[in-house]
């Protein structure tokens, strides 16, 4: 039996959830496009097990960790899909080769390939674990220097290169819009940036990829307006974190 306290956080998450979900479907009406079309991805880096659990019975199945050791913790309770589970983990920070087996282990995804090198790496520890690994191909579309990913320039470059990998499998890509303080800056920095995501994928080599996996807490329906497939929402669904 499920405790009075556990109920209501699954409440207060579900309530959010719904929220965000009108949020996307107003997103995707202005658009023109089908809410179905995106997919809800809540991120619980630094949120402990329970939190997960809740979100589950709250209807929530796709999950974004940033760290290994604490995707390795919370899947080995709760396995994805690739383990017979019933949520789908998403890797969603950087990658440290070293960490390539123990990611392949519990990753339902990674959205974060940046080089070849870790392309390589994951390729051989696929192949050695026998799966294929759905990747997104992370495109630093804001240059920051603080942010991972590869240049706009180079990413088609790499998409050719690991289309060949036989255990990788390159679905789309993945960004982080610039931090904007106002609206004005959601139009006039964060829109662009999103939407030269979007080109990079719908003209990569080989065909248009059907995965762009952008938009979090505080841009995601511009994001969705130009043509996110995924978004990773924190804090939107979770409150702040201590």
């Amino acid at each position: 039996m499920r405790s009075a306290p556990a109920d209501a956080l699954s409440t207060r998450i579900a309530d959010r959830a719904d929220a965000v979900r009108s949020r996307i479907a107003a997103a995707c009406a202005r658009a023109g496009r089908s809410p179905d079309a995106v997919t809800l991805v809540a991120v619980t880096k630094t949120f402990p097990l329970p939190v997960v659990e809740a979100a589950v019975a709250a209807g929530l199945r796709d999950f974004g960790e940033n760290r290994v050791q604490e995707l390795a913790a919370k899947a080995e309770a709760l396995p994805g899909e690739h383990a017979g589970g019933g949520v789908r983990w998403h890797l969603i920070g950087h990658l440290q080769r070293n960490k390539a087996k123990e990611a392949l282990r519990h990753a339902d995804a990674f959205h974060a390939l940046d080089s070849l090198r870790l392309a390589e790496t994951l390729e051989r520890r696929a192949a050695q674990a026998g799966r294929v690994l759905p990747c997104l191909v992370q495109v630093n579309v804001s240059g920051e220097g603080t942010k991972e990913g590869v240049d706009p320039e180079e990413a088609h470059a790499l998409l050719g290169v690991v289309a060949s990998f036989a255990h990788l499998r390159i679905d789309g890509l993945m960004t982080m819009a610039a931090p904007a303080a106002t609206e004005a800056e959601l139009e006039t920095v964060v829109r662009p940036q999103f939407r030269q995501l979007r080109r990079l994928a719908e003209t990569a080599p080989g065909g248009a990829l059907p995965v762009v996996s952008m938009g979090m807490s505080g841009d995601y329906e511009v994001a969705v307006e130009e043509g996110a497939t995924h978004v990773r929402l924190g804090s939107a669904l979770f409150g702040p974190r201590s």
